[in-house]
């Protein structure tokens, strides 16, 4: 009888650490799909910051929206309050390009996760088709790859970076 209950408990016990560990499971599934979501989500971009930052009113839920911004994923434009002349005038050209691409403002997001900054979330930015801004903006020469560590001193003439547009005088 007791070989029975011990036998039964044994049981009970692997089948408790058997669901908890589904359980686990489960839940790390939860974690890595909150962490990151593909999409697309449609959004309207409501300003462009500067050359790697706009802020969207992104479409969540059905008659539903978040103010957000929005940082492109995997590249680093130069700052508009940058250390030398050059850097301010580049990261207009950026900012204005980014603009310019956006258009209208309607948008998609994909491959969103969070960012080191609260209240700001790591996108691919663009279109419903084609290419991402961040692509195209990289491809024009306007912002360079970035993912974490030292950024690029656009200050730096000697850097073997191709050297930035001057920006398009308005007529």
């Amino acid at each position: 009888m007791m070989i029975r209950s011990a036998a039964s408990l044994s049981i009970l016990g692997c089948a408790i650490v058997a669901l908890f560990g589904v359980g686990l499971s489960a839940q790390a599934a939860d974690d890595d799909r909150l962490e990151r979501i593909q999409g697309p989500v449609a959004a309207q971009v409501v300003k462009v910051r500067d050359g790697d930052t706009v802020e969207v009113e992104a479409f969540v839920w059905p008659q539903q929206t978040v103010h957000i911004a929005v940082r492109l994923r995997g590249v680093d434009a130069p700052e508009l309050h940058g250390k030398c002349e050059a850097e301010k005038a580049a990261a207009q050209v950026a900012k204005q390009r980014l603009a310019d691409l956006v258009g209208d403002g309607a948008v998609q997001l994909t491959d969103i996760s969070g960012d080191k900054y609260f209240g700001r979330v790591l996108a691919d930015i663009g279109l419903s088709e084609g290419e991402s801004f961040n692509a195209q903006l990289l491809k024009e020469g306007l912002v360079e790859r970035y993912g974490g560590g030292k950024r690029r001193d656009w200050c730096d003439q000697t850097s073997e970076a191709a050297p930035m547009p001057l920006p398009r005088k308005r007529s």
